[in-house]
Order: structure tokens, then sequence, then C-alpha cells
């Protein structure tokens, strides 16, 4: 059975295009995914944000001009933040009947909530190797980021078990 890659969302410009950072997550899913045999599933995930269009039919036309066939991709275009895209994904997983490997493809700093998050719902993912992103690009910038990440992290946790609890997931 293929893995599959759920990428998680980013912006869309105003414009209609990919930003730079959802643009990177789709590249490294597909290098990851690509050599994989058999070649992954993609899940992109995310919806209309300040900009359409979603997230999600963003990323599967970048897939698709990279040439991976629309059948092997599977949209999810509802998640508004990354806690909603992951309750979204698993359960498209189960309507898809996907019981093989589960890989997230998203930006270092993200990881750890995005990871601990599937785990906490029931799916034991993993990164597939991240891009350089933001918090890559300087001290301020890492910090920010990372900032942003410990608030969100205990946050989401806390929701995903109460979901849990609530027999939501």
């Amino acid at each position: 059975m293929p893995a599959a890659i759920i990428i998680l969302g980013a912006a869309v410009r105003q414009d209609g295009t990919a930003s730079p950072a959802l643009r990177a997550r789709v590249q490294a899913a597909r290098a990851w995914g690509e050599r994989q045999m058999p070649p992954a599933i993609y899940i992109p995930t995310g919806a209309i944000g300040r900009h359409p269009p979603a997230e999600s039919v963003a990323m599967a036309a970048i897939l698709m001009q990279a040439g991976v066939p629309e059948a092997r991709i599977h949209q999810e275009p509802t998640g508004t933040d990354t806690f909603s895209s992951v309750l979204a994904c698993v359960a498209l997983l189960r309507r898809i009947g996907h019981r093989g490997e589960v890989r997230v493809a998203t930006h270092r700093y993200h990881l750890p909530r995005s990871l601990l998050l599937f785990r906490l719902a029931g799916v034991p993912a993993h990164a597939v190797p991240p891009p350089a992103g933001p918090s890559e690009t300087g001290a301020q910038r890492r910090w920010f980021w990372r900032m942003r990440e410990v608030a969100a992290l205990p946050y989401d946790a806390a929701l995903m078990l109460w979901a849990r609890l609530r027999r939501r997931i």
C-alpha cells in the first residue's frame, strides 16, 4: 500500500499563486513521495484563507503540474488551521480506507505540533524531510515561529484530547 503524505497548508498570495512556504511544502512532499515504491498518495489540506483558491487546490495544482496523476491526489479543502486539518485528514484517511504509512509535510518549526496532533488522533504519523523555511532565515524570525508553536502546542493538544473524549475522532 502506498504511503499517504499529508501536506499542511500555508498562505496563498493575493494573485492566487502559492506562497514560497506552500510551494516548499509541496516540493518536499513530492521529493519524498515519488521515490517510494509504490509512489505515495498526496493529501493537500487547507481551506480558502485570505485569498482564493483554497490552499489544497493550489497544492494539488502544483503536484499535477509536476506530473503527479490526479488519481493520487485527495484534496481536503476544509481545514482552517492545524487542528481542524488534522481532524479532517484523519476522517479522509478513514473514508478512503488508507491503512498504510502516513507522513506529514510541513516546515521544521511546525513538525512537533503536527506530529503530536496526528498521534493523539490515533494516526502514527512520521515526518517527510522538511524544507528549509521561515525558521531558518534568521534569529529573530526563528524565535517568532518557535514562540508561536510553544503557545499553540499545549492548546491544540488539549483540544485533541477533548475531541477524543467526546469521540469526535
